[in-house]
């Protein structure tokens, strides 16, 4: 990939800064407790592909390069270091094997797994890595999932089996609703949210000073095998105690905050306390770049402050799912305490300003943490902003809209741009204006003078060139880890033409844990409102195992479903036992599939099916 050097605007951006660097606490304990790292730490599926990549990583170190801030570098850095890590003696932590940590906590007899990684390949790394030096032999008897996102489940299959599951030999404990939601999350807007993780994550850029440095939660997502086993144990209370392997464990609820179930918990053995994912060394999203629910963070702070009542004077080291942990009571409480004012001043704030008529736009130009949140290096936001966090909260609260009639109905892109492009002067006058914004250092402007122009004529070749010399000018000056994978994305399609999406959203393990209700759903979804409204016919769909009929009824370009007593219909699906996710086969075309029995009218399912839209995985972002 062609890469242009920053300009002296972006040289003179990154020099200036009043950040601690003298403050060398984060490197201590990143460091402290190493045993052992993997070297080489590259990680190959079974077919020989490289499924993660550490040693990606090596040119990170020492002064940051002028095309790259500071602040991230050091993050990256310190998000690099990976291998073998003792928390406290009985509680060890794998990092850097994937965009998460997984933790091992020794009981009795075996060991406790906490969040599994992304996917099977580098967790089963990870525990081979723990076992060499700590457990020899020691049996997996407990699997922890402590939130429904992919990161901290999707590796379950290398450290334990479904057979060892169902057998009882290996219990899986989770928040309650985790399957609902990390089932849902992965296949409703699934594809969408994967196009645009690509971006989000840097996936597919290559790493160096010019490209990837990381996500600021940790370097990337791992690509290998991801899958779900369904928890055996629900966690439905906070105060709720359970004794795994000889070792009590008591749980807070922490539900709508970093994901929709999420959870706490403390170890009274090892006076130690897992913080998930909700206090890490960075501030978080509140709505994540990639697409997701707003998160709350009035609720979020408020678990934060609940945590370090209830556990703060029994902890001697606080832990999470991504980063380092923390040691000493009284750094334990300034770390929850700096982690929960900032998102209850985000909140706060927000809410304040925007009652006084400003809007999500205007209030994130204007909005300003306080000197304290400055000064502490986790409260930086490498992996949410302050910018989009602000408009996150306007949104939750407030919706898309911002109160402006001339703003209620603007022409999409693709139409605005022109007329953009007229009133300037034709699109060679629009790209001269965004050279003199790019030369005096006004990226933001060239950025949004050339949107207009890709949009007006996305082959117009010196607009895309500048513009993606502005993006690369926007990454290399940006603290936020994700807002410069970003931007480096979007140069990087402009140079070379869409790359694709990375990985998909759902595993056939994922699907195969889909209530029926959800495969409905997501067919529902799929429906081509315009090409179905003349359509009114239905579906009989019958599950062998428990005698349970649907009727799907697809009328006005809507489909819906009901539980009802198995009757003649236009055509009817018999499914046998674990067929359920078979379904979704067959949605594809896929008439053959086994494990389904159909009888009537076949060509009702036919025109059913052909009306049933193709999620495009690999849709423009950058260009129209």
């Amino acid at each position: 990939m062609e890469h242009k050097p920053p300009t002296a605007a972006i040289e003179s951006a990154n020099n200036r800064h009043d950040l601690p660097f003298h403050d060398e606490t984060d490197f201590r304990d990143a460091d402290r407790g190493f045993i052992a790292a993997l070297s080489p730490c590259v990680i190959r599926a079974a077919d020989g592909r490289v499924v993660w990549d550490n040693d990606a990583y090596s040119f990170l170190g020492g002064p940051a390069p002028s095309s790259v801030h500071p602040s991230l570098w050091r993050q990256s850095t310190l998000a690099a270091k990976q291998g073998l890590y003792e928390v406290v003696p009985g509680i060890y932590q794998v990092r850097g094997f994937d965009l998460s940590n997984i933790t091992f906590v020794e009981g009795d007899t075996g060991v406790i797994v906490i969040d599994p990684l992304v996917s099977t390949e580098v967790a089963a790394a990870a525990l081979a890595l723990y076992r060499t030096h700590r457990g020899g032999e020691r049996p997996v008897v407990a699997v922890i999932y402590t939130h429904s996102h992919v990161d901290h489940f999707g590796g379950v299959l290398g450290v334990t089996s479904q057979a060892e599951v169902d057998a009882g030999a290996v219990a899986v404990l989770a928040p309650e609703h985790f399957i609902e939601h990390a089932v849902q999350e992965n296949v409703y807007a699934g594809p969408a949210m994967t196009r645009r993780a690509t971006y989000m994550y840097g996936t597919l850029l290559p790493r160096g000073p010019h490209g990837q440095v990381g996500c600021g939660l940790g370097q990337a997502p791992s690509t290998g095998e991801v899958a779900v086993i369904v928890p055996t144990v629900d966690i439905r209370e906070t105060g709720e105690k359970h004794t795994v392997d000889g070792v009590e464990i008591e749980f807070q609820m922490a539900p709508g905050t970093e994901a929709p179930a999420e959870m706490h918990f403390y170890f009274p053995r090892f006076r130690a306390l897992c913080m998930a994912e909700n206090a890490t060394h960075n501030l978080h999203n509140l709505l994540t770049l990639r697409g997701a629910l707003v998160r709350d963070p009035h609720a979020w702070s408020g678990y934060l402050t609940e945590a370090i009542d209830a556990f703060a004077e029994r902890a001697d080291v606080v832990f999470a799912s991504h980063h380092w942990p923390t040691w000493g009571r009284d750094n334990i409480v300034e770390f929850l305490s700096l982690q929960r004012d900032m998102y209850a001043y985000l909140h706060d704030q927000t809410l304040r300003l925007l009652n006084r008529g400003f809007t999500g736009v205007e209030i994130a130009e204007m909005f300003r943490m306080p000197p304290a949140l400055e000064r502490a290096w986790h409260t930086h936001g490498y992996y949410g902003s302050v910018s989009h966090n602000v408009k996150a909260v306007y949104q939750r609260y407030m919706g898309w809209f911002d109160g402006n009639p001339g703003r209620l109905w603007p022409h999409p892109p693709e139409a605005l741009a022109p007329r953009y492009v007229d009133a300037m002067g034709g699109i060679d006058r629009v790209v001269e204006l965004a050279q003199a914004a790019f030369d005096s250092g006004d990226f933001r402007w060239a950025a949004t003078l050339l949107d207009h122009a890709i949009f007006t004529d996305a082959g117009h070749t010196p607009a895309r060139a500048l513009y993606a010399d502005t993006l690369e000018q926007l990454a290399y000056g940006a603290e936020n880890a994700v807002w410069r994978n970003f931007f480096l994305s979007g140069a990087t399609e402009l140079r070379g033409g869409n790359f694709g999406t990375a990985v998909t959203a759902a595993s056939m393990s994922m699907a195969k844990q889909l209530t029926a209700e959800q495969i409905f759903d997501s067919l529902a979804l799929r429906v081509d409102g315009p090409r179905s409204w003349d359509l009114d016919m239905a579906i009989d769909i019958t599950f062998a195992d428990s005698a349970t009929n649907y009727r799907l009824a697809l009328r006005n370009g809507v489909l819906i479903y009901r539980k009802v007593a198995a009757d003649p219909a236009t055509a009817t699906v018999t499914v046998k036992p674990d067929s359920k996710f078979r379904l979704l086969l067959v949605a594809m075309g896929d008439f053959s599939s086994p494990g389904l029995q159909m009888s009537g009218d076949p060509t009702a399912l036919q025109t059913f099916l052909g009306v049933l839209d193709e999620p495009d995985q690999n849709f423009n972002i950058v260009t129209p």
